[in-house]
């Protein structure tokens, strides 16, 4: 089950055809700066050959790392090649965002190395996640409002969300959510279920053979 998402009309689409399947997510419009470099690089082919180097059942998968395209089997990878300054301004869209089941969203730094909570300008995940009770959630927003110092970032619908349809809750507030799957949750979730090594890297190469727009729209 999937929820509508806020401002679907005219969003960009990107096709990610994978060696286990098509996914294809949508761009928000309120997130420009993510968009934008997002398609930047779908452009730039960053995406073409890149491997899921990260994927953790029940939690997400995460791609975006060029680095891992000519990468040694049982290699480490996720650290990527850019510099501090190719990191993107956070967006966060609270409440109309927010890490429910099937978002796309950008990796980043820990905030020792990166308080402003900056945003990869390559690495991104998709939330698989799984769903939570009342006192499970209870105990997450706790967690949420220390992170981010605000009490009141869930709504009632959010809650019901996590509950009903699931997600990662905990990343609320601190990572920046800027579209969602489609078409091809059924891809993500074979992904997230693969044999992982120590690092959480698929045994089996999982490979982004190409990423398109496949739905282009102009910005004013």
């Amino acid at each position: 089950m999937m929820l509508p998402a806020m401002g679907r009309k005219r969003q960009a689409e990107i096709t990610f055809e994978t060696s286990k399947g098509d996914i294809v997510v949508t761009l928000y419009n309120d997130t420009p700066i993510h968009r934008d470099n997002f398609i930047r690089n779908v452009k730039a082919g960053i995406y073409d050959g890149v491997l899921f180097h990260r994927c953790i059942r029940n939690f997400m998968i995460q791609s975006g790392d060029p680095t891992s395209k000519n990468a040694r089997p049982g290699e480490k990878l996720g650290e990527g090649d850019e510099k501090p300054s190719d990191r993107l301004t956070a967006e966060f869209r609270m409440p109309d965002h927010f890490h429910r089941r099937g978002v796309l969203a950008a990796a980043r730094e820990g905030d020792d190395y990166n308080p402003e909570k900056k945003s990869s300008s390559q690495q991104f995940y998709i939330v698989t996640g799984r769903t939570f009770s009342d006192e499970e959630l209870d105990a997450q927003l706790q967690r949420v409002r220390k992170m981010t110092g605000t009490d009141d970032i869930w709504t009632p619908e959010i809650r019901e969300a996590y509950r009903t349809v699931g997600g990662a809750p905990h990343l609320d507030g601190s990572y920046t959510v800027f579209g969602e799957v489609k078409k091809g949750m059924d891809v993500v979730d074979s992904i997230q279920t693969v044999a992982t090594d120590t690092f959480d890297r698929p045994i089996e190469d999982i490979r982004i053979i190409r990423a398109r727009v496949s739905k282009r729209v102009r910005f004013r």
